[in-house]
């Protein structure tokens, strides 16, 4: 999962080396939070307009999760 965020921010960001995804211990409810950091002058093109980016990427990631019977959130720093 982490590899998936990683490829998927790679395409969008203009400095692939500054992305770094850290990935937090699954919760009570079994939810594993990922952390996504670009460069700050990348962060307009990973949110999108109205944040349309972003809501895609978390589609993204929740659908390869049900595939893996995993529960994930994507927070963008």
């Amino acid at each position: 999962m982490k590899e998936l965020l990683t490829v998927i921010a790679a395409g969008l960001v203009e400095d692939p080396s500054a992305i770094t995804v850290t990935e937090d211990a699954p919760d009570e409810e079994g939810v594993i939070v990922y952390h996504l950091h670009v460069a700050n002058d990348d962060m307009g093109r990973v949110i999108g307009k109205q944040g349309r980016i972003a809501k895609a990427i978390r589609t993204v990631m929740r659908a390869a999760a049900t595939r893996n019977n995993c529960k994930v959130a994507v927070e963008i720093d």
